[in-house]
């Protein structure tokens, strides 16, 4: 472990997960391109919940809350950076961090209810989110200081912050001056298309790591390419550049050099929410660790491989108590 407080600080919107299967039919319903997430408003949310074929299920969820909840059960020192609501959503999304291990110290309170992400899981695994941030939408840049990331040693930033160019200014201002390395998960396409300007900008000055898959790697580089290529391309702006491809694996570039790292085989994806997010958990424990980048990519297959076998992004404890003593 590191001589800090914190191994590791999340920074995003702590949402709750709204979990749902519905046929491919469903989404002519909500529009926009199959895959992606788009924001929209509590009462649109509340429409399309009214209309769901079936049951759904409720988790805490967010994209670096998703890697912050997996983190913590691996074992590293975490906390958290966010605005949480005034209602039960925000009190169950604080308690559930806390019941892992997690300092619940850092999170900003709202004073209007939770944000929650409606997740559309298609037949073939795919899922589409639409979003309502809530109170994480109220989080400003006046919020953040230096003083939130004392003690951390290293700051994971969602993309989503992105769509708000002030707030994601503060934030990597403020983790740079408390001397944090950072990592920046681009979330979605559709967050590197309207940030493509920007983000040379600030992997450059800021990102040590940066986190993609094929679509937001090929959106920030204007074309589709083979991965490989796209993690250089994306090295000659940061230290380290992932890109993730599903069962395909992943791609790690540094410098001009590029590693691939196999996926676990023999997976059936019943819902790729939170895949990501898992192997980026997975990849930051080992490399906070100081793990070989092969090895710290193992280990972000792994839990990617689990968590996309399960209905959202919580994974059975009977899992975590099996995946455990191999990634500690």
């Amino acid at each position: 472990m590191l001589n800090t407080t914190y191994d590791l600080v999340g920074v995003g919107s702590p949402i709750i997960d709204v979990l749902a299967h519905v046929p491919e039919s469903f989404l002519e319903q909500v529009g926009g391109k199959k895959g992606g997430m788009v924001l929209t408003d509590a009462e649109t949310i509340g429409k399309w919940m009214a209309g769901l074929p079936g049951a759904y299920t409720e988790a805490p969820g967010g994209s670096a809350g998703n890697t912050i909840f997996a983190a913590t059960r691996l074992g590293l020192r975490t906390t958290f950076i966010g605005k949480t609501g005034n209602d039960m959503g925000g009190t169950f999304y604080r308690e559930r961090l806390k019941a892992l291990g997690g300092n619940i110290t850092h999170f900003k309170d709202g004073d209007i209810p939770n944000g929650r992400c409606l997740s559309l899981i298609t037949p073939d695994g795919e899922r589409t989110l639409r979003t309502d941030l809530g109170a994480a939408a109220t989080l400003t840049p006046e919020d953040i200081t230096p003083v939130d990331f004392i003690g951390c040693s290293h700051a994971h930033i969602e993309g989503y912050l992105l769509f708000n160019p002030d707030l994601m200014m503060a934030v990597l201002r403020s983790a740079k001056e408390a001397n944090c390395t950072i990592s920046l998960d681009l979330a979605s396409f559709e967050v590197v298309e309207a940030a493509r300007d920007s983000l040379p900008l600030l992997l450059s000055e800021y990102v040590s790591l940066v986190f993609a898959n094929e679509e937001e790697a090929a959106a920030f580089v204007g074309e589709e390419a083979p991965a490989g290529d796209m993690a250089l391309r994306l090295a000659g702006y940061c230290n380290l550049a992932v890109v993730k491809a599903g069962p395909k694996g992943a791609w790690l570039a540094r410098g001009q050099d590029v590693i691939h790292a196999p996926a676990v085989s023999g997976i059936k994806a019943v819902d790729t929410t939170g895949a990501g997010d898992y192997w980026a958990a997975g990849f930051l424990t080992g490399w906070i660790h100081g793990k070989p980048l092969e090895t710290c990519a193992d280990w972000g297959a792994r839990l990617g491989a689990e968590v996309v076998q399960v209905i959202g992004a919580a994974l059975p404890e009977e899992t975590w108590q099996r995946v455990l003593p191999d990634l500690q």
